[in-house]
């Protein structure tokens, strides 16, 4: 076991280069951001859209609209009319999971960049864990009719995460009098569309992907050796707590002893 330098995290020495932590520095330091967002994010915990994200366009409005978006934007991502009516485009989707994610062990780490493969690694079908670094961004060119649901498992293959998909959940953000709201997209909604809709401004809407807080957690979701490592987390949850539940009281034995 590797014990890590700036916290109490430990791992496997195989495992060092497969980890990366964001721990270094002052505390507090690398989230100042974070804790910013943070405190300007609001979850409408509104799943209904918009007004003006219900409305339709016929044929000519869509071309119109097409027509506007590649005008404002300053890159390559157009947007394409289709003989078929449909259309097609980019959307920037950030990543913004808390949680470590999931790919086979005999997959090297999926990198940000692209890159020559490396060699191929022989080993068992195990898993192996990683968090996806802060701010990772990743764009998809998709079709008009794709549903929240494909976008979720497309970004999945992308990094080969072989987490079931129902773990995670595709938000729209947007930016309003200094405050940040985040509204869930049903399955079946089109983020391509509302990105028609909306236009370019990423600060009238941009996508993130998060894990999917229902409430409830599906446990069937988890496979077993996940399920046993939560068990062990929450027992070693359990007896730091009575840890610090009897220092706490012996302390104020002692105190009182001290007193009498």
């Amino acid at each position: 076991l590797s014990p890590s330098s700036d916290c109490s995290f430990t791992c496997h020495y195989r495992c060092r280069a497969l980890v990366r932590l964001d721990c270094s520095g002052p505390p507090g330091a690398s989230d100042e951001d974070d804790g910013t967002e943070q405190a300007l994010e609001k979850d409408t915990n509104v799943d209904e859209p918009s007004e003006w994200e219900k409305a339709e366009l016929d044929q000519a409005q869509v071309e119109q609209r097409i027509k506007e978006y590649n005008s404002q934007i300053n890159s390559n991502l157009f947007m394409s009319l289709n003989k078929d009516g449909s259309y097609t485009g980019f959307i920037k989707v950030q990543l913004k999971l808390v949680r470590p994610v999931s790919v086979p062990a005999t997959k090297r780490v999926p990198s940000l960049q692209a890159g020559r493969p490396g060699p191929r690694t022989q080993g068992v079908k195990r898993r192996t864990s990683f968090y996806l670094p802060k701010g990772t961004v990743k764009h998809l060119h998709i079709l008009s009719h794709t549903r929240a649901s494909e976008v979720i498992d497309a970004l999945l293959r992308k990094f080969t995460v072989i987490d079931n998909p129902r773990k995670f959940a595709l938000f729209e953000r947007s930016e309003k009098d200094e405050q940040v709201y985040l509204r869930k997209l049903a399955d079946e909604e089109q983020p391509l569309r509302l990105r028609l809709l909306a236009g370019p401004s990423e600060k009238v809407l941009s996508f993130v992907l998060k894990e999917n807080e229902t409430g409830e957690v599906n446990w069937d979701a988890f496979t077993l050796p996940e399920l046993h490592n939560f068990l062990r987390i929450l027992q070693r949850e359990e007896e730091e707590h009575l840890r610090q539940l009897r220092h706490r009281y012996a302390r104020c034995r002692q105190k009182m002893q001290e007193a009498l």
